[in-house]
């Protein structure tokens, strides 16, 4: 299959496209960006042309996919083209910044019939992938509470772009960004939302959020809490959840609980699975003909919904029911 790459605006550009040169069943094609002089470096790192036209590559039938990572407020647009061209579509998070246009998008995904997934990585975890078995194993009981904290420095230590920042391009700041990863883990175990109240705050007096904790309400009682942020050193990920017959934490690459079959006492779960084919590659799979393309659309639609009631609630300062 041949691939071509899609905007070189994302900080997972690189990732992406040398996941897709190395992989074997797929051939890099060519990459556009909207900002010439960014696209053709990004091109002449992996040795491939610059397309300076999109529509180019929407025509070229001999492209089989594309690898969206343009700005977030372009992946409208670019995605509903992407379909209709029947382009077979892999796109980072998040995919759009309304439900109504996270709905648009995928109606004409479906209706064209193409492959696609969106990168939710955390969910190739070994300690992630035994934890939601845990949790639907029922050991843990009714969960209660569960909390996601994900964090890294890029802001105080300068290392994220400046357009990271402007919220026309982004949407937002961290929870729009890295949020994301607690978002879709969130909606993961624990199903849909009914309603969200968020506290977001500049620390580096950015014009977004770079500390975000938005607490969300799921059926039954249950508290959820995704917590994010561009500003934390040290402890960058933290999954703890607690049930009516046992807790469990995932922290360091270890995952720790407590039930009745470990008489409440709290244990290392040793024997972990093998940590699942990375989104891309999968889907690069999945184009081929081998197995199913994970992160499908209905999957990308919940998380714009997460985002749009976290946000809406942030700029209101009142709950948001969804």
């Amino acid at each position: 299959m041949k691939v071509a790459v899609v905007g070189a605006w994302h900080v997972h550009t690189r990732e992406y496209t040398t996941a897709i040169q190395e992989n074997p069943k797929a051939e890099l094609c060519c990459l556009w960006d909207d900002d010439a002089e960014r696209g053709k470096a990004m091109a002449e790192k992996f040795g491939i042309p610059f397309q300076p036209d999109l529509q180019a590559i929407w025509d070229d039938e001999s492209i089989d996919a594309v690898s969206i990572t343009t700005a977030t407020y372009q992946h409208t647009g670019v995605l509903m083209a992407a379909a209709k061209a029947k382009k077979h579509i892999f796109t980072e998070k998040v995919l759009a910044f309304t439900n109504e246009e996270a709905e648009q998008i995928a109606k004409a995904i479906k209706e064209s019939g193409v492959k696609f997934t969106i990168s939710y990585p955390h969910k190739t975890w070994p300690t992630l992938k035994a934890a939601k078995e845990l949790v639907d194993s029922g050991k843990l009981g009714q969960i209660t509470y569960a909390r996601v904290h994900n964090y890294h420095n890029g802001s105080t230590a300068g290392w994220l772009p400046p357009h990271f920042y402007d919220a026309a391009q982004t949407g937002g700041g961290a929870m729009m960004d890295l949020g994301a990863h607690p978002m879709y883990t969130l909606n993961w175990f624990l199903g849909e939302p009914k309603s969200v109240v968020s506290m977001f705050t500049e620390v580096t007096g950015k014009t977004v959020e770079d500390n975000a904790v938005s607490v969300i309400e799921f059926e039954g009682g249950t508290i959820g809490v995704s917590e994010t942020g561009f500003v934390t050193t040290g402890i960058p990920y933290v999954m703890e959840m607690s049930g009516t017959k046992g807790s469990l934490m995932v922290h360091n690459n270890i995952l720790e609980y407590s039930c009745e079959e470990t008489d409440n006492k709290l244990v290392v779960m040793e024997d972990l699975p093998e940590k699942s084919t990375m989104p891309i590659d999968a889907w690069i799979d999945a184009v081929n003909g081998i197995g199913e393309a994970p992160n499908g659309v209905d999957d990308a639609v919940a998380l714009t919904r997460f985002m749009v009631g976290a946000y809406e609630s942030f700029k209101t300062g009142k709950k948001y029911t969804f």
